[in-house]
């Protein structure tokens, strides 16, 4: 079986949102010795920011008649396609940063979706297919919180993975990840450690239904 890995932290060390797909990844391998794990890292190696422009422009182009920019898109798009497709469970990596989503993954969401087999009007790209989506925020964004509605992110990620792509979503949520690095936060210790305490629990939870 193959678990198909997507981060989109800036960074490689220390990261939050790396922290608990650590767990979910560690719980599929408990399940699956030995299985293949494909992965992207965005946030290192992120796509061509001009990509999916080219690759929209070519769905107007005749094939034989595209430029070597049109074919590559296409391409690349069909090959992140190929990528979910291929695997058996999916696991998404993504932060919080500057109140949205990631601009790394909303290029790969738009490339993805210009490939015919995730274009409007086709099956659900990811129908029924078990995915985890472990997101993590520095502030908090609940419910009477004062950033509340400030999260412009998880909904949409939502949206996507789950309305428009059909998958089986679970969601890995940790709030509070800038306590201990932002003084402004230190009175809020003892939450956010109750918090990441939960993470890592729902963490272990979720890697254990991916892997069943």
């Amino acid at each position: 079986m193959t678990l198909f890995r997507l981060d989109a932290s800036i960074r490689t060390d220390g990261s939050a949102s790396r922290e608990i797909a650590d767990i979910v990844e560690a719980e599929w391998l408990a399940a699956h010795p030995g299985d293949t794990i494909e992965r992207r890292h965005l946030g290192v190696d992120p796509l061509p920011a001009d990509a999916w422009g080219t690759a929209v422009g070519a769905a107007y182009v005749p094939e034989e008649q595209r430029s070597p920019e049109q074919r590559s898109a296409v391409a690349l798009a069909a090959a992140l396609v190929d990528e979910l497709l291929a695997a058996d469970g999916i696991l998404l990596a993504v932060p919080l940063y500057n109140f949205g989503v990631s601009q790394h993954v909303k290029t790969w969401m738009d490339l993805v979706i210009t490939d015919r087999r995730a274009a409007p009007g086709a099956a659900p790209l990811l129908a029924g297919r078990k995915v985890v989506l472990a997101t993590v925020r520095g502030g908090a964004y609940g419910a009477g919180t004062p950033r509340e509605g400030w999260d412009h992110s998880t909904g949409f990620l939502r949206r996507i993975i789950a309305d428009v792509w059909g998958a089986d979503l679970t969601v890995v949520e940790r709030e509070f990840t800038l306590v201990g690095v932002n003084p402004a936060l230190d009175d809020f210790r003892d939450l956010a450690s109750q918090l990441h305490e939960g993470a890592l629990s729902s963490a272990r939870e979720a890697g254990k239904a991916l892997a069943a």
